[in-house]
């Protein structure tokens, strides 16, 4: 059995507190003891300085947007312009430099304090939706992406059938289909199989949105989730059109289309749930459903400003995700739910900053299927990040509002050592697989299929 024991300068516990000299004993993978008020780091312990708080969950992340970041800034357009250049990079990929591409982001990911990545996973097909030999390649790279990085994967399948409501797949969206839902199924069922009882790897399922899936076939998705009993991402009301393609369709929001159809529910996330009407927060909270707010993404592409307190308030815990890379900085992505709903409502202190740690950990974790994880307690996953308190944007910290200053202004810039499932992955802000810049440059430069410019060998 490995051992190794950390002694946190601080470190942010049950219930929510911010406690000096903490001392966690790890075994394995897993959190064995922790220890408050001990004074001084006892020899063999490893020092973590400044704020150490349990491993950050991004809720909702589709790796190969990375290589978009930058490029899509140049021109005006909405979501529907900027899907176009996605479908260009998605076109570049094969199993082979998607693993090179996610093993680089997802290290960016543990640069920045993330512990487990929800992978919204639909990139199937080669070229014409031309299955690979193993119909699964893509998703096993992910999946090795994930672990050469020091992240838990979990590996959101995702049922993609149409091009929107009543349009048939075209061009490269024909990657991401496998014609209807038993078949999605059928090969959904062997990447569980596969993974089946690996602890770092949760297979779980989407529906890709209401315009991607017809309503009579979203059962057999909801039916997988509950048979296997995996997570089921969705996403959904990101855009008005969707609503209004939904209503002209089933006369129902797509809120309400995912509730008569069985998708809603405690092991399910709505992500972006940006255009909601009062009965939709009603739905999604009565339903216990997660709510994933991405919100650096949904201000990149002029989405809106979800009511992310009125379903808190509801019964929808909240959860946080980079989802198409625009920066990846899940402290970003925190406080920007608060800051937000200070634009939207023109009022401040929507949200505490312990319900916002408890948003990018605990409930990240859970929404992702790993609910004994983002908690320092005993028997948790070993996740600890540390972040600097006398950096330029951490320092003068007054002791009674650590995390108030870590939440409202540290960066993932700040964070100093990643412990990740046991295993320590950064230290002193370096990752164990080198130069990640370097790596994201090659493999972001082989994304878009343009000649690299400096930076060394990925």
């Amino acid at each position: 059995m490995h051992e190794l024991n950390y002694w946190c300068e601080l470190a942010w516990l049950p219930p929510g507190e911010v406690v000096a000299g903490v001392l966690v004993k790890v075994e394995d993978s897993m959190i064995a003891e922790v220890v408050p008020g001990v004074a001084n780091p006892p020899g063999g312990t490893v020092r973590l300085a400044g704020l150490t708080i349990p491993g950050l969950a991004n809720a909702h992340s589709h790796a190969f947007h990375r290589a978009l970041r930058g490029v899509t800034q140049r021109e005006k357009g909405s979501f529907w312009t900027w899907r176009e250049q996605m479908y260009g990079v998605a076109g570049t990929l094969d199993p082979d430099s998607y693993l090179r591409l996610a093993r680089a982001v997802f290290a960016e990911m543990a640069l920045a304090g993330i512990t487990c990545v929800g992978e919204f996973h639909y990139l199937h097909h080669a070229a014409g939706g031309v299955p690979y030999d193993d119909p699964n390649a893509m998703g096993h790279a992910l999946v090795q992406a994930a672990r050469e990085a020091g992240l838990r994967i979990a590996l959101l399948d995702t049922c993609y059938l149409t091009g929107g409501i009543g349009t048939p797949l075209s061009g490269v969206q024909l990657r991401f289909g496998d014609g209807d839902a038993d078949r999605w199924a059928a090969r959904a069922a062997g990447l569980y199989s596969h993974y089946r009882g690996e602890r770092d790897v949760e297979i779980g399922v989407a529906v890709h949105s209401v315009r991607a899936v017809p309503a009579e076939q979203m059962r057999v998705v909801g039916e997988f989730s509950r048979h296997h009993a995996v997570p089921l991402h969705v996403h959904v009301s990101e855009q008005r059109a969707e609503n209004t393609a939904a209503v002209e369709m089933y006369a129902a929001s797509p809120v309400q289309v995912l509730a008569e159809h069985d998708v809603l529910g405690p092991r399910s996330t709505a992500v972006h749930a940006t255009h909601l009407s009062d009965v939709d927060v009603a739905l999604l909270g009565a339903s216990r459903t997660h709510v994933c707010m991405c919100p650096t993404t949904e201000r990149d592409l002029a989405d809106g400003i979800g009511p992310a307190r009125a379903l808190f308030e509801a019964g929808s815990p909240i959860t946080l995700g980079s989802d198409s890379q625009a920066v990846i900085d899940l402290f970003e992505e925190a406080r920007a739910v608060e800051l937000d709903e200070r634009l939207a409502t023109e009022r401040r202190g929507h949200w505490s900053a312990a319900e916002l740690l408890d948003a990018a950990t605990t409930a990240g974790h859970a929404s992702l299927g790993f609910p004994d994880a983002g908690m320092l307690v005993p028997g948790a996953w070993a996740d600890l990040v540390s972040v600097r308190l006398d950096s330029v944007r951490t320092a003068g910290t007054s002791p009674a509002h650590v995390a108030e200053n870590v939440v409202f202004a540290a960066t993932a810039a700040d964070v100093h050592s990643v412990v990740s499932s046991g295993r320590q992955v950064v230290t002193d802000g370096r990752h164990v697989l080198g130069d990640v810049g370097a790596m994201l440059a090659g493999a972001i430069a082989e994304a878009r299929g343009e000649k690299r410019h400096g930076g060394g060998e990925a």
